[in-house]
């Protein structure tokens, strides 16, 4: 019998562990010899019946039945597009519970900071794949919730370098490519 080891909580695009240390298993797939989730859900190690193999990395999906953002709550969601003017994302969490369904979500320029409002340059603050944590300030119209990053904890929580790596917080702003050392600034948690 298989069994499963720590069990954390994962989004789509987040790199999980390496090729050469694990099998890519369910809710998962490979990229330049990393493993990465498919799913938002919860990431396990399952270890190998037979002695001599690599355990297995899965995601198993997660949902919060019927659960649906509402004014106040903080969101997680991906970034789809950016516009000078306005951020659309897909929402698949609400706190910390997975959505049994996605809902869009926009971010207004206004409402990206507390501060220097005219300053925002919403290409510099978000990208299309971005995870971002936001506040939802408004119910909106039937299409999108109101989002705000306006607090310092709110912004992007996870991004992907131009060479596909995991960027790490350097500042409120920039956030850097291990690999290529670039720096790019981006709206940070």
């Amino acid at each position: 019998k298989k069994k499963i080891k720590k069990m954390t909580f994962t989004t789509p695009g987040m790199r999980l562990g390496s090729i050469e240390e694990y099998e890519s298993g369910e809710g998962t797939y490979i990229r330049n010899k990393h493993i990465f989730a498919s799913l938002t859900g919860m990431k396990q190690v399952v270890e190998p019946n037979e002695s001599g193999k690599k355990p297995a990395l899965i995601v198993i999906r997660s949902k919060a039945p019927n659960l649906v953002p509402k004014v106040g709550d903080y969101v997680t969601g991906k970034v789809m597009k950016v516009t000078p003017r306005v951020m659309n994302m897909q929402i698949f969490c609400v706190g910390s519970s997975p959505l049994s369904e996605s809902f869009s979500g926009i971010v207004r320029v206004e409402n990206v900071r507390p501060h220097n409002i005219d300053a925002v340059d919403m290409s510099k603050c978000f990208r299309p794949g971005d995870v971002v944590r936001s506040e939802v300030i408004s119910l909106g119209d039937s299409r999108s919730y109101i989002l705000s990053t306006a607090k310092p904890e709110l912004g992007v929580v996870f991004a992907q370098s131009l060479a596909g790596a995991t960027m790490i917080p350097l500042s409120h702003e920039e956030m850097q490519c291990p690999i290529t050392n670039s720096v790019e600034n981006l709206h940070i948690h």
